[in-house]
């Protein structure tokens, strides 16, 4: 894999498998998003298919069948790839859809609609880490032989969906709005049953203790890691090369600690300092 491989549309760069142009330019200027639509919108690495799993489970009222029996990509399809927009446009409503692009790209008729979009942010420097081992995985993403050729493209933006810190400040500028909710990672890892309460009133969608219960035990790490509909172990080996890794990693917090030099930790501090500069929220590893 190459950086040949990747191609840019508006300035962010794709993968060149199994995403085209004109499927973004339709995701952005035709797809018709409907009001009960429900988007999971997450920087790549940063906890889309745990988000999909919580919100499969909440809209299931617990009841786990559906993440047990339906591929996470046909639940809640990735709306920018090729088969995902078409799952998308043929599943029924109510639709649940994941995302990667920024708000630049996202579908236009988001903006009048009443669609709900939860949006995930995680720590950089985690994304980082976790972008590292999966690249060696992902055989549509270019491999890195060492973190630091990576740290290099991820604060420069040369990875897939663009920068980190545009890709989040864009989707933060929408954070007032009713029908978007911003969750961290890191927030779902401290207290994942006060998150699915969270998330369960801003989808209007009220829960029982005994299925907040089962959303929580569902939506655990471990349990999704045994979930082959879950772990990604179902994609085939032309996108993925899983005797490189597993999807389901550590999922944890502060991992980077595990990875970066002083060196690198602080010319990461330094270039988030300068993006981030104005954001008006505060997050846990603030």
């Amino acid at each position: 894999m190459s950086s040949e491989d990747y191609f840019a549309y508006k300035g962010i760069l794709f993968p060149t498998q199994g995403i085209n142009e004109e499927t973004l330019s339709y995701v952005e200027n035709d797809f018709q998003v409907r009001d009960d639509d429900i988007f999971n919108v997450v920087y790549p690495k940063s906890g889309t298919n745990w988000m999909s799993e919580i919100l499969g489970l909440i809209r299931n009222d617990g009841d786990p069948s559906l993440v047990r029996n339906v591929p996470v990509f046909e639940r809640s399809p990735w709306i920018e790839t090729d088969q995902g927009l078409e799952t998308a446009l043929k599943n029924p409503p109510p639709r649940q859809i994941s995302s990667h692009l920024p708000i630049q790209l996202f579908p236009k008729s988001f903006l009048c609609s009443k669609a709900k979009v939860i949006y995930t942010v995680r720590n950089p420097r985690d994304v980082l880490v976790s972008h590292y081992y999966f690249s060696k995985m992902l055989k549509v993403w270019k491999e890195f032989g060492t973190l630091e050729e990576l740290l290099q493209e991820f604060l420069s933006g040369n990875v897939p969906s663009g920068s980190w810190f545009d890709h989040v400040k864009g989707w933060l500028q929408m954070k007032d709005r009713d029908n978007v909710f911003v969750m961290t990672y890191e927030e779902l890892q401290q207290d994942l049953r006060g998150s699915v309460k969270r998330i369960c009133h801003f989808l209007g969608k009220e829960l029982n203790d005994p299925q907040i219960d089962s959303v929580v035990e569902n939506a655990s790490f471990q349990k999704m890691k045994d979930n082959k509909m879950s772990n990604l172990t179902m994609i085939e080996e032309a996108y993925m090369d899983h005797k490189k890794g597993k999807f389901m990693r550590k999922g944890i917090s502060g991992d980077w600690k595990n990875h970066l030099t002083v060196a690198q930790s602080e010319l990461f501090d330094r270039v988030y300092q300068e993006n981030m500069q104005g954001v008006n929220m505060t997050f846990p590893w603030d």
